[in-house]
């Protein structure tokens, strides 16, 4: 992959993903389906498992629109698995050790963090259509409400 970053109703490229439940294979491999990128900071912090357990209370909704979700965090699969378990999550979650979605999307910064800078996840949501091309972003996102934002979105694509 290539040093561009993303940008509003462009292709996004083939990427590949690594998640849990032994999930790996390319975008290309959810053709009929919208694709719902959360990222997140860390598994099993609190902000993060509320937008988790958000994600996880509305997953029908999310199925009835044809959309698959995935969380992306840089944590590793053992990670993962703990959290999606612990949580009962029913999608996935990537693991991006290598930043390659992260830098993708542009969703690495600097934060501070009780007054020290890390190099960090800022809170990002992408909404990619069956034409794989990128719908919606929502940056620096509040769990509160977010849901319903990104399902009207969903819902706004059968009139485009």
């Amino acid at each position: 992959m290539t040093n561009e970053k993303c940008a509003l109703d462009t292709l996004v490229p083939d990427f590949s993903i690594i998640a849990t439940n032994d999930t790996d294979g390319k975008l290309s491999s959810y053709s009929e389906k919208n694709i719902l990128l959360f990222f997140y900071p860390k598994d099993s912090t609190p902000i993060c498992t509320s937008e988790a357990k958000a994600f996880r209370d509305y997953f029908e909704a999310f199925t009835d629109r044809n959309t698959v979700i995935f969380g992306v965090s840089r944590d590793n699969l053992t990670s993962h698995e703990r959290f999606k378990e612990k949580l009962q999550l029913p999608f996935e979650l990537i693991s991006d050790s290598s930043e390659q979605l992260c830098n993708y999307f542009d969703v690495i910064a600097i934060k501070n963090f009780f007054g020290k800078k890390i190099h960090g996840i800022v809170r990002s949501t992408f909404l990619i259509d069956k034409q794989r091309l990128l719908r919606a972003a929502w940056r620096k996102i509040k769990v509160t409400g977010h849901i319903e934002e990104v399902l009207e979105e969903i819902d706004a694509l059968k009139n485009r």
